[in-house]
């Protein structure tokens, strides 16, 4: 039975993962034992896996937890961009340092094993290690050089995660997830939430508000897509890398515009109508500094798939989630 811990796992792509994971299997395990760490979980999540509780900046636990000798990690455990650069040192000590303690554990653990333990490491890295000025799409040959702490802290866990595995004590690699759209739940303290807001809140019939002209351009895949790359890249073949082991992966990209009009289709203009706009200097900033598109051909070689549209991202929101929300 393979054994799959999700560091991370309370949090929305964790859980949906787990999920996926539970309805899917990974590769040829129709049933893995999945174990999931996090600070807290939902009181509706999912059921049938091991909780643990804990924080990711403290070394006794990530050295429990690598003391288990899981067969597959995921680590998505992070603040997101928008807490990171209010908050420096919190940022971090959670995005960076902790990955620095995980790393070493289980480089321990390697040795302690005879060399023979190896798991395989899945990083959640962020298309914010890209930084402007950039081309129309964004190749596989483009630099990092990241315009905030967030991407900073991202671009160098994709090094040690490299390095780790260079040296053999792990098997990782790290994906550059778009930005999850349409998020489902309550709005976080990304700066990208207005993405999802715009999108969400007025499927709920609650009022949204835009902090960007409509003529912002984003890299967008939905959370079905984020739990597949993610199940993906835990059984691909990494020796197809050829050590290059941070991907770029597929996603759509599209104004702020063009999301409304996928919204007017998918729902009407009185929906539409319930968008705001309030411009917000911060963000307006911020957001001036991301990624707009992308030609990831390398990622989609390998075989990681997205939707076509950004209707499909909206369609995957009011099938799998709204539901729920209206509930």
């Amino acid at each position: 039975m393979t054994r799959v811990l999700i560091l991370g796992g309370g949090g929305m792509v964790g859980q949906k993962l787990a999920k996926r994971l539970q309805s899917e299997g990974l590769g040829q395990d129709a049933s893995p034992d999945i174990t999931l760490f996090d600070m807290a979980f939902p009181p509706d999540g999912v059921t049938g896996v091991t909780k643990k509780t804990g924080n990711i900046t403290d070394q006794a636990t990530i050295g429990a937890l690598a003391a288990a000798r899981f067969d597959v990690i995921f680590h998505l455990a992070a603040i997101v961009s928008g807490e990171a650069e209010t908050n420096f040192e919190k940022g971090w000590a959670v995005n960076m340092m902790s990955m620095w303690h995980l790393l070493e554990a289980l480089r321990a653990e390697h040795d302690a094993s005879g060399r023979q333990w190896m798991p395989r490491l899945v990083f959640t890295s962020s298309i914010a290690v890209f930084g402007a000025p950039f081309p129309e799409k964004i190749g596989d040959e483009f630099l990092n050089a990241p315009q905030t702490s967030y991407g900073a802290q991202k671009a160098i866990c994709e090094l040690m995660v490299t390095d780790f595995s260079r040296k053999g004590y792990i098997d990782g690699l790290s994906l550059r997830l778009p930005t999850i759209c349409v998020r489902p739940g309550k709005p976080n303290l990304a700066a990208s939430s207005f993405f999802s807001g715009i999108i969400r809140e007025p499927l709920n019939g609650v009022e949204a508000i835009l902090p960007v002209p409509d003529t912002v351009r984003h890299w967008h895949a939905s959370p079905r897509s984020a739990a597949g790359f993610l199940t993906h890249a835990a059984t691909l073949d990494t020796d197809r890398l050829e050590g290059r082991r941070a991907l770029s992966l597929p996603g759509i990209s599209c104004t702020v515009a063009e999301q409304i009009e996928a919204l007017r289709r998918a729902a009407g203009q009185k929906t539409v109508d319930l968008i705001r706009s309030a411009p917000d200097p911060a963000i307006m900033k911020i957001v001036a500094g991301w990624p707009r598109n992308f030609d990831p051909q390398r990622a989609i070689g390998l075989g990681f798939q997205a939707e076509s549209s950004f209707d499909e991202i909206i369609d995957v929101y009011i099938k799998e989630d709204l539901p729920k929300a209206t509930a």
